[in-house]
C-alpha cells in the first residue's frame, strides 16, 4: 500500500505542481470560460464555484465533448481518469465505472438535477453538459451505488440569438446532420426559444451495426417579472442499431487481441434484429425570489422509455468432451448462441423536487441553507421474453443457426416509490474556513413480480444518509479539505425456493467515504489532488450447512458478507495558455475484497477495474485560426475473472486532430478533421463481467472523422 500511494502522490504532486508553475508565469491576456468562473454543477447543491467545493465535481461542456466527437456518455471515459467502461457495446446503453465501482442505470443518473433511468440511449444533441460527481452520493440520491452521480444537462434558451448548423461524417459510413437554434422574443425578450434538430445513419466500422437514430427538442423559458422565471422543455429521441456482441476467454486462455478482428461483430445472424430505443423527456422549472436573498425552485420531469431489446446472444458452451464452460467461450472458439428478445420493455420516471435556499444567522454565524423534498415513482412493464437456444456459434463469426424467437421466459415488473427529505448548510467559519453539512431522509417503496405472477416482491424502508466537510482556504486560489459521507443502496433476497429469506427486505447496504483533497481555481489553471478511502458492504448468496451449493430449496441466504475496499489517488490539471491548453487526470486505485467469511475471496481485486489510468488532452495553436490536438489514454493491466486467475494487459492509445476557424462574412465556419486510434493500436479496451460470464470488448480500430460547425 506503501508503494501504491507513494506512486500516486508523485505524479500527482507533479501534476499539480505543474498547475501551479502555470499559475505564476506571466501570460498573455486571452478571454477564456473555465469551470472556476461558470455556475456549480447542480449536482452539488451549494452555489458556490467549483473549485470552491470540498468534493470532485467533475464538468464536461457541449463544446468539449464535441471536439473529441463524443456523442454518447460512454465517451466521457476518453477524458477522465476515474472514469472507465462497465460493459459499453456499440448500439446499447452507455455503462461506466467510477472509482472502480459500477454506476446504477438505475439510480445514479440525473437529468437537470432530476432522477432518470439510464437504461436507454441517452442523446446528447439537445445536452449543453455532462457533470460527474465522484464517489459516494447519500447527499444527493436516496439510494445509489458508490460510484458518484452523472447529471446530464439540457440546453436552455441563450441571452444572444443564434444558430449552429452541424455535418459530420465518419470513417464507415455513418453521417449525421443537426441544427442547434436559439432566439428570444417579445418586448423586453422575455420569452425564449431553443430548438435542436438532428439525424444521423449508423454505419461504424463495426460490420453488421447499422442503424439510424434522430433526437428532435424544444425548451423555452418565459421570465415573467424580475423574479420569476418559468422553464420548459420536451425532447425525443430514436435510436435503431443492432448491438455488439463481446468476445470472451477461449477456455483457460486471454485470444490475443492482434489475432482478433475489432470490425468482427458476433451479433451477425441472418434474424439479428436492432436494439430499439424510444424515448420521451419532459420538464417543467419555476424559480422565484423570494424575500432577502431567499429563492425557491419547483421542478417536475418525465421520462417515457420504450425499448425492444434483441441480441444473438453468446453465453457459455459445452465442448466435445462433454465439458460445460458456464463463464467463458470453448478452448476451441465455439460457444453457446441464443437467440434473446424482450420487446416492448416500458420504463416510466415522474419526478417532482421542490427547495428553498437562502442565508441564515445563527449563533454569529451565516449559514446558506437549502431545504426541500423530492418525490419519484418508477415503473417497468414487460412481456414476456424469449432467451432460447439457438445452436452452436464460434469466434470467426461464420456460423449460421436458426432463429428461435418463441417467448419462453418470464420477466419481472417493478414498482417503486420514493419520498426524500434533504438538508444542505455551509457555515461561514471565518473568511477562509467553512463547514459543510449534507443530510437526506429516504422513505422507499418497492415491488415487483413476474409477468406470469409468481415470485412477488413488496417492502419497505427507510434510510438516512448524512455527509459532513471542513474546508479551509490557505491562500487566495487554494483550498483544502476533508470531507466523509455515506450512501444507501437497498434491495430483497430473490423470491425462490432455494433462498431461505426469499422475497425479504436485506437490511440497507450503507457505503462510506472519506476523502482528502487540495484544489485551486482560476480563469487559467485549475487543478485537484485527491486521496478518497470508500467501504462498500457486498451481498452473498451463503451455502447452508448440509449442502454443498446453492441450487436445492432452502439450499442458501443471501446476507451481506464482507466488504469492497477501494482507496485510491485521484490528480487533475486544467490549464489554459495563449492559444492553447492542457486537460489531465490521473488516478492509482487499490480495489480489494477485503472481510468475506469465505477466505478465499478476501484480496481479490474486482475485475474490469484497472489500477493505473492516465488520460490528456493537449491543443495548440499552429497558426491563426489552425489549432492541433493530440489526446493520450492509458489504462493499466485488469482482470478478466473474480477469481483474479486471467490478466489482461494494459495499453495506451493516441488520438489526434486538427481544428481551422473562418470567417464567412458574419458567420464563423470551424472545419474539424480527426483520427481516433492513430496507430491502430489492438488491445482489450475493457473485460466486463456481465451476468456471470466474462466478455472482452476490443480497443476500435483506427477511425477518421471531419466534421463541419457553421455558427450563423
Amino acid at each position: 500500500m506503501a508503494r501504491l500511494f507513494s506512486l500516486s502522490v508523485l505524479g500527482a504532486a507533479s501534476a499539480l505542481l505543474a498547475a501551479s508553475l502555470a499559475s505564476a508565469q506571466t501570460l498573455p491576456q486571452v478571454s477564456v470560460s473555465g469551470k472556476a468562473t461558470e455556475a456549480v454543477p447542480s449536482l452539488s447543491g451549494f452555489n458556490d464555484p467549483p473549485a470552491k467545493l470540498p468534493m470532485q465535481a467533475l464538468s464536461l461542456s457541449a463544446e468539449r465533448l464535441g471536439e473529441l466527437g463524443i456523442s454518447q456518455l460512454s465517451g466521457i471515459t476518453k477524458l477522465d481518469a476515474s472514469v472507465s467502461d462497465a460493459y459499453n457495446a456499440v448500439g446499447y446503453w452507455s455503462q461506466l465505472k467510477i472509482r472502480g465501482f459500477d454506476l446504477d442505470n438505475r439510480f445514479n443518473l440525473r437529468r437537470d438535477g432530476l432522477p432518470i433511468t439510464g437504461e436507454t440511449a441517452l442523446s446528447l444533441v439537445n445536452k449543453s453538459g455532462i457533470e460527474v460527481l465522484k464517489g459516494s452520493s447519500g447527499m444527493q440520491a436516496g439510494t445509489s451505488s458508490p460510484a458518484g452521480i452523472v447529471n446530464f444537462v439540457v440546453k436552455r434558451p441563450l441571452a444572444e440569438d443564434g444558430t449552429a448548423l452541424m455535418l459530420e461524417a465518419i470513417q464507415g459510413g455513418s453521417v449525421q446532420a443537426s441544427v442547434d437554434h436559439s432566439q428570444r422574443f417579445g418586448a423586453n425578450r422575455e420569452f425564449g426559444v431553443r430548438v435542436n434538430l438532428a439525424a444521423a445513419h449508423l454505419d461504424p466500422t463495426l460490420r453488421d451495426s447499422k442503424g439510424r437514430s434522430h433526437t428532435a427538442a424544444l425548451a423555452t423559458d418565459w421570465r415573467i417579472g424580475p423574479d420569476t422565471l418559468v422553464e420548459a422543455e420536451v425532447e425525443f429521441n430514436r435510436q435503431s442499431q443492432p448491438s455488439q456482441q463481446g468476445f470472451s476467454l477461449l477456455g483457460n486462455r486471454l485470444p490475443d487481441a492482434k489475432s482478433v478482428d475489432p470490425n468482427l461483430n458476433l451479433n451477425n445472424q441472418p434474424w439479428s434484429l436492432p436494439v430499439v430505443f424510444d424515448n420521451t423527456h419532459a420538464s417543467l422549472r419555476v424559480q422565484q425570489k423570494l424575500a432577502g436573498e431567499w429563492r425557491a425552485q419547483a421542478a417536475l420531469g418525465i421520462q417515457r422509455l420504450r425499448t425492444d431489446d434483441r441480441l444473438a446472444y453468446a453465453y457459455g458452451c459445452s465442448d466435445a468432451n462433454g465439458d460445460y464452460y458456464a463463464d467463458r467461450f470453448c478452448p476451441d472458439g465455439s460457444y453457446d448462441l441464443y437467440d434473446f428478445r424482450s420487446e416492448n420493455e416500458h420504463r416510466d420516471t415522474t419526478a417532482l423536487d421542490v427547495s428553498a435556499s437562502g442565508p441564515v444567522q445563527l449563533a454569529g454565524l451565516r449559514h446558506d441553507v437549502t431545504v426541500g423534498g423530492l418525490s419519484s415513482q418508477f415503473k417497468s412493464r414487460f412481456q414476456r421474453q424469449a432467451y432460447n437456444y439457438a445452436g452452436t456459434g464460434n469466434v470467426d463469426g461464420s456460423a449460421v443457426t436458426p432463429a428461435a424467437p418463441d417467448l419462453t421466459d418470464e420477466n419481472t415488473n417493478r414498482d417503486e416509490r420514493s419520498n426524500e427529505l434533504y438538508l444542505r448548510d455551509r457555515v461561514a467559519l471565518s473568511a477562509d474556513t467553512s463547514a459543510w453539512l449534507g443530510l437526506r431522509h429516504t422513505r422507499l417503496h418497492r415491488e415487483s413480480v413476474r409477468t406470469d405472477g409468481s415470485r412477488a416482491t413488496d417492502y419497505s424502508q427507510g434510510v438516512t444518509t448524512p455527509w459532513i466537510a471542513l474546508s479551509h482556504a490557505i491562500a487566495s486560489d487554494w483550498l483544502v479539505y476533508a470531507s466523509w459521507g455515506q450512501g444507501i443502496e437497498s434491495e430483497v433476497a430473490p423470491n425462490r425456493k432455494r433462498f431461505v429469506n426469499a422475497g425479504q427486505a436485506l437490511p440497507a447496504l450503507k457505503s462510506r467515504q472519506t476523502e482528502i483533497g487540495l484544489k485551486t481555481g482560476t480563469q487559467r489553471v485549475e487543478g485537484s489532488l485527491t486521496v478518497f478511502d470508500i467501504r462498500r458492504p457486498a451481498w452473498r448468496d451463503t451455502v447452508l450447512p448440509g449442502f454443498t451449493e446453492c441450487s436445492a430449496d432452502n439450499s442458501c441466504e443471501r446476507r451481506a458478507d464482507g466488504y469492497a475496499r477501494h482507496r485510491g489517488v485521484e490528480a487533475s490539471a486544467d490549464l489554459k495558455w495563449s492559444g492553447g491548453g492542457l486537460f489531465a487526470s490521473a488516478m492509482r486505485l487499490q480495489a480489494r475484497r477485503q472481510g468475506s467469511a469465505d477466505a478465499s475471496l478476501n484480496g481479490l481485486q474486482p475485475p474490469n477495474v484497472p489500477e493505473t489510468t492516465l488520460k490528456a488532452h493537449v491543443r495548440q495553436d499552429l497558426l491563426p485560426g489552425l489549432q492541433a490536438q493530440l489526446g493520450i489514454r492509458h489504462e493499466g493491466s485488469r482482470f478478466a475473472t473474480p477469481d483474479n486467475s486471467i490478466a489482461v494487459p494494459a495499453w495506451t492509445v493516441a488520438d489526434a486532430g486538427l481544428r481551422y476557424m473562418q470567417g464567412v462574412g458574419n458567420q464563423t465556419w470551424i472545419w474539424r478533421v480527426a483520427v481516433d486510434n492513430l496507430t491502430n493500436r489492438r488491445a482489450w479496451r475493457e473485460s466486463p463481467w456481465q451476468f456471470e460470464h466474462s466478455y472482452l470488448y476490443p480497443l476500435a480500430p483506427r477511425t477518421f472523422r471531419t466534421s463541419l460547425e457553421v455558427r450563423l
